[in-house]
């Protein structure tokens, strides 16, 4: 037989198993399951893509610049020894024209403005400003930055330099007159490259992916994102470089699109994603 010690434990014990179950019996004391919270959806708007059309593309050309007028494609090209600017058959990839850097020039982004032709370089902070109808060089320019990509709104240079960070310059003196760094919801947005301006948005390649970002220039927000990954097949792709080459059509809505070494360039339509 249990002595009395241990008949008042056993009481103690099930006195405090009772209170216990009481208690959790009480409102809100049953522990709730988990609330799985939906992700945030992204501000911006996101796109694939369809192909509309393919058109050869030279797979010597390492694209820094692609600019588009009057039925022809303007192209800069990149690495030193290799740069150059062109005027190229969008049908054929034919080289209608073509001006060839100094060998110590690693040619970047380049824009039609009016009747000239802008051409950055890379890391050697200057400019070159071409006759649009003869590819005469008129004068140079210097920039305190490295030099990626380049476009126009009409009134003003939009530069870029692989930071997230646009650069407005005077399309007559070159001189910077305003700045604006770029944003989405994780914060800045870097490695901007290559630049085209499209009904009131800059569209810029990110330097090493697939992904176009199309941005407000008037504070900087992304406000879409275009996802361009499969535009090569798998053995397109072996020995290319990255997608890099926005160009734009106005008159007939075209979009075009290319990459460094890409034996293609693509006329592609926007398709939002659900």
């Amino acid at each position: 037989m249990p002595n009395s010690s241990v008949k008042k434990a056993r009481c103690v014990w099930l006195v405090v198993i009772l209170l216990c179950i009481h208690l959790l019996n009480l409102p809100g004391c049953v522990p709730e399951p988990p609330v799985l919270l939906e992700p945030t959806p992204p501000s911006y708007k996101e796109y694939g893509y369809q192909v509309v059309a393919w058109y050869p593309h030279d797979p010597e050309a390492f694209t820094q610049g692609l600019d588009f007028e009057n039925g022809f494609l303007y192209e800069g090209t990149g690495l030193r020894g290799r740069s150059s600017l062109r005027k190229v058959d969008l049908n054929t990839g034919e080289i209608l024209q073509i001006y060839n850097l100094d060998n110590q020039y690693f040619g970047e982004g380049i824009v039609i403005y009016e009747d000239r032709i802008i051409q950055l370089t890379w890391t050697s902070r200057v400019g070159f400003v071409y006759d649009k109808s003869t590819f005469e060089l008129i004068e140079s320019f210097t920039y305190p930055t490295e030099g990626w990509g380049i476009t126009h709104d009409g009134e003003r240079l939009i530069m870029s330099d692989g930071t997230a960070t646009l650069y407005f310059l005077n399309p007559d003196t070159f001189e910077r007159i305003g700045q604006l760094d770029v944003y989405d919801d994780d914060g800045p947005v870097v490695w901007l490259n290559e630049l085209e301006y499209i009904n009131g948005k800059v569209y810029a390649n990110l330097w090493k992916t697939d992904e176009v970002v199309i941005i407000n220039p008037d504070d900087g927000e992304v406000v879409g994102k275009i996802f361009l990954d499969g535009l090569l097949t798998p053995l397109e792709r072996i020995g290319v470089d990255v997608l890099n080459g926005i160009a734009y059509d106005q008159e007939l809505d075209r979009i075009f699109v290319t990459g460094k070494l890409w034996p293609k360039l693509f006329e592609i339509k926007l398709v939002p994603l659900d």
